[in-house]
């Protein structure tokens, strides 16, 4: 009994110090769920704003790639016109290069003074160029009415005196007021035409002159490099606040990764916190159940030494009383049996008691697991609420995306037709510059064969002069031989063989012809006496020879004509089927890519013959490049519209394409195989197509395969896919 009433003090101290431990873990259990709920509320925030912090900065990174595109744009066109300006600058300064003109005006003014704009500015007579003079001292004036363009034009004072005397007038105005013009004066339209004071005209829809262009690229070069220093400014405006918006990304990223693992520990810490409470629970139910156990033992063990005692008191009072000691042992025996029996049915009720407490601990234990589910479901409730209400948040605002995306096409389209009229106006500009190129290449070439005649000329000049010394002393030499031979002077040589000494022939082709003589007379030998026969020979194979360059003379003018006439037709075919493959291509791309355009362009030469082969392609969403800026897909893609496209002008029975899919994605080659569906329905083609991929086999008609089913025995397998559909419909 004193044994049992220690374990039931040790085990009560146990049950106090779990107790203890309980409550400690659901403390801690309730501060880690609210560090948990302020780390869900930070994860949550911290994400929202880094997914508004990426949302600006795609808008701004797609504003900076815009901002920089159009300064490289205008960075290029300024580039090229400079160039050109530069080229055509004449060394001592044309006066073209020292005019400003008012925009718009610039065709008014190159018609009124033309190519004189070319000229310099000259201060010495002998030069040519424009010389300053005083203004008019009579004052002639225009007549009424008619602005001068002295107005629009800001101009050196040496051009006072002309400009002082053109007049601006309306296209209808002109014919009226030209009779009213005095000497020197003329009248401009801005669309061009001129009237001049001594009755001539000309019309604007004459070429434009090279001085009313090069005045045109002057103020378009003013223009541009406004609009380049603006276009610089708000690049680098949108380069900083991209710079900006990534360090606020990057913050935000950094905030959102330490949320996440503030939220992934507090987890961690909660998990192991109910790890914690239920080990502690687990050990508070075992102190309650071994402190129920003892205290049952120790009551039994007090009830059993009480009925000891009084039955130790039975016995001696019985002792005193025995009448005999064998009934007295019977009754002991039956007593002991007695007590024996009470004994198990005690044990037995206790087993059952012991049953029914566990049952009802099991029972406890099944509602605080329930509580704490009931507790989880709650949060999760919570959280689902919140999850709720951030997606209506964001149906809202993808809404509103949704309508300002629909207005998006319609200001896409704007914008490309305004891009098509500046690519129309560029073209325009880009054919003047050609022109204005060609011109100025001219121009360089005639200069180039004019140095080329001059430096001829100084050559032939020192020759002559070298002539000129070795005649002298030729001429010295033949005078010394002729005193020596004849013993004559020149002069009475002429008198006496009666010679016109300006008709003398060189002294070099006469000694040429008489060393030539020398030699024929000593070839001739003896006297030839078929001569004549041979002359005849001679006469008869020459005029053989005459009438076969004659023929191959013809051959070769009627041999000339027809390549002529091959390279004309030549043209015409290739032209005519560059259309029909361009158009094909310009089709079949917007098929395979689900829009955008693609065009072929002949460069490097005007002649078909001679020109290359230039491939321009604009995916949806890209910018207009060349075939070898597109990725490997697109290239693939664009290859086999331009194959298609020439397959088109062409077809044959058969066509035969091996592993041109290898390159493609599944999106890509599904848009192949549409593409194939297209080609077989618009043509009678058979397509044979050598693959490896499963979208396309399993697009196809007839499948063929090569299986070897023992070593060294090839067979061929087909399979036609239309009757197995038929056969499994």
């Amino acid at each position: 009994t004193v044994k049992a009433y220690e374990l039931v003090v040790l085990s009560d101290k146990t049950l106090n110090q779990a107790i203890y431990d309980f409550n400690q873990s659901h403390k801690n259990q309730t501060i880690i769920i609210k560090k948990a709920e302020n780390a869900e509320e930070n994860l949550i925030s911290a994400e929202s704003n880094r997914a508004a912090i990426l949302k600006r900065e795609a808008t701004a990174r797609a504003e900076m790639a815009e901002a920089e595109g159009s300064v490289s744009t205008l960075r290029a066109e300024v580039t090229t016109l400079e160039k050109m300006l530069k080229r055509g600058t004449d060394e001592q300064g044309r006066l073209l290069d020292k005019i400003r003109v008012h925009d718009g005006y610039e065709t008014a003014l190159g018609a009124a003074l033309s190519d004189d704009l070319s000229l310099p500015e000259v201060k010495e007579f002998g030069l040519s160029g424009w010389f300053s003079l005083p203004a008019y001292k009579s004052g002639k004036t225009l007549p009424k009415g008619v602005k001068s363009l002295n107005e629009f034009v800001k101009a050196p004072d040496v051009l006072f005196r002309r400009m002082s005397q053109i007049g601006l007038v309306d296209r209808a105005d002109g014919h009226k007021l030209q009779p009213f013009l005095e000497p020197g004066q003329r009248l401009v339209s801005i669309e061009g035409d001129l009237w001049r004071w001594d009755g001539y005209a000309a019309r604007s829809e004459d070429a434009p002159g090279s001085a009313a262009l090069k005045l045109k690229q002057i103020n378009r070069l003013v223009f541009l490099k406004q609009d380049l220093e603006e276009s610089n400014a708000l690049a680098e405006g949108t380069k900083r606040a991209h710079e900006l918006l990534n360090k606020e990304l990057n913050l935000a990223t950094e905030a959102d990764k330490n949320a996440r693992n503030d939220r992934r520990q507090a987890d961690n810490e909660l998990t192991e916190n109910n790890r914690m409470l239920s080990r502690s629970e687990s050990d508070r139910d075992i102190a309650l159940g071994q402190l129920e156990n003892w205290k049952l033992a120790l009551s039994r063990f007090e009830e059993a030494a009480l009925n000891s005692k009084n039955e130790i008191k039975e016995a001696n009072n019985s002792i005193t009383k025995l009448d005999n000691l064998e009934v007295a042992r019977s009754e002991i025996e039956d007593l002991r049996i007695s007590v024996e029996t009470a004994r198990l049915t005690m044990l037995n009720k206790r087993s059952t008691h012991d049953e029914i407490r566990r049952e009802g601990e099991n029972r406890n234990k099944r509602v605080i697991e329930i509580t704490q589910e009931l507790n989880n479901w709650r949060q999760r409730l919570i959280k689902a609420e919140q999850r709720i209400s951030e997606l209506i948040i964001r149906k809202k605002e993808s809404e509103e995306e949704l309508v300002i995306a629909k207005d998006s096409p319609a200001k896409i389209l704007q914008k490309s037709e305004l891009l098509s009229q500046e690519m129309e106006a560029a073209n325009k500009r880009c054919k003047e510059a050609l022109n204005i190129l060609a011109n100025s290449e001219n121009e360089l070439r005639e200069i180039e064969i004019i140095e080329r005649f001059a430096s001829e000329a100084r050559e032939s000049r020192a020759r002559a002069d070298a002539i000129a010394e070795g005649a002298q002393s030729t001429l010295n030499l033949a005078r010394d031989r002729i005193r020596e031979e004849q013993e004559l002077s020149p002069q009475d040589l002429l008198e006496k063989l009666d010679i016109d000494p300006t008709n003398l022939p060189e002294v070099e082709k006469v000694d040429i012809d008489v060393q030539r003589l020398k030699r024929q007379r000593d070839a001739l030998g003896a006297v030839n006496l078929r001569a004549e026969e041979d002359a005849n020979e001679v006469k008869a194979e020459f005029d053989t020879l005459d009438s076969e360059s004659s023929d191959l003379k013809e051959a070769i003018s009627k041999l000339r004509s027809g390549i002529s006439n091959l390279n004309s037709e030549g043209r015409e075919r290739l032209v005519s089927a560059f259309d029909q493959v361009n158009k094909n291509f310009g089709v079949l791309f917007k098929h395979l890519f689900g829009g955008g355009e693609a065009s072929l362009v002949l460069v490097e030469s005007e002649d078909p013959l001679d020109a290359g082969l230039e491939i321009m392609c604009q995916p949806p969403g890209k910018k207009l490049s060349t075939l070898s800026l597109l990725s490997g897909g697109e290239q693939t893609l664009t290859a086999l519209s331009l194959i298609f496209a020439v397959f088109l002008a062409n077809p044959s029975p058969i066509c035969v394409l091996d592993e041109v899919d290898a390159p493609l994605d599944d999106a890509n080659v599904t848009r192949f195989c549409d593409l194939l569906d297209e080609m077989t329905k618009r043509t009678d083609t058979r397509f044979l197509i050598i693959t490896h991929h499963a979208v396309t086999m399993a697009r196809m008609d007839r499948l063929f395969g090569v299986t070897m089913a023992e070593p060294g025995v090839s067979q061929l397998v087909s399979v036609d896919l239309q009757k197995a559909e038929k056969l499994v419909a």
